[in-house]
């Protein structure tokens, strides 16, 4: 093989590796990019749940104000209740230590 044609050939072989390695910092760009935007998307979503959970306890609330919760909903709201003031029970005997 011609001096030449092995120059020509490593060349090629250099200019095609320097062509993926701008691709590959192209990829980890954008890779990073979207990790970034995938954990904004989740705290999004959990600031939402939050919300959502918020709203929901409101309207039972709500329902339970103006006495039109059924049976399964009351149950539902006293084992809330329950849960809460076991909650805030345990608060209290932490700082009280």
């Amino acid at each position: 093989m011609p001096l030449s044609m092995l120059e020509s050939n490593i060349k090629r072989v250099n200019d095609k590796l320097q062509q993926l390695l701008k691709q590959y910092s192209a990829l980890q760009k954008e890779n990073e990019k979207l990790r970034g935007n995938a954990k904004k998307l989740e705290e999004e979503n959990e600031t939402r749940r939050q919300h959502i959970e918020q709203l929901q306890q409101q309207v039972a609330i709500l329902k339970t104000a103006a006495g039109q919760m059924n049976e399964a909903d009351k149950k539902a709201f006293e084992r809330n209740i329950n849960q809460y003031i076991k909650e805030i029970d345990k608060c209290i005997t932490l700082l009280s230590e």
